[in-house]
């Protein structure tokens, strides 16, 4: 488990529950702040040319992804269930 203590952390994140809890406060507000400091041309603009791109797609990675998971959910649930 990582351990990350951050300067703009109101609480640590170590604390259970609470930890966790100002990030999900804090990051949604920071990207709230960062979307309206953003000239609405500019965005307007990003938008656009976000629309053409091409967008990733990868089967492989999605089967690597849902079978690790699948895979830690099995040991997980089975390191648990014979203890």
């Amino acid at each position: 488990m990582v351990v990350g203590i951050s300067p703009i952390d109101l609480i640590p994140d170590f604390i259970p529950v609470l930890g966790y809890l100002d990030d999900l406060i804090i990051v949604p507000l920071g990207i709230l702040l960062a979307v309206t400091l953003v000239p609405p041309d500019l965005m307007a603009e990003f938008r656009a040319d976000a629309i053409h791109l091409d967008k990733p797609a990868s089967r492989t990675g999605l089967a690597i992804i849902i079978t690790l998971w699948m895979v830690v959910t099995i040991f997980v649930t089975w390191t648990f269930w014979l203890t």
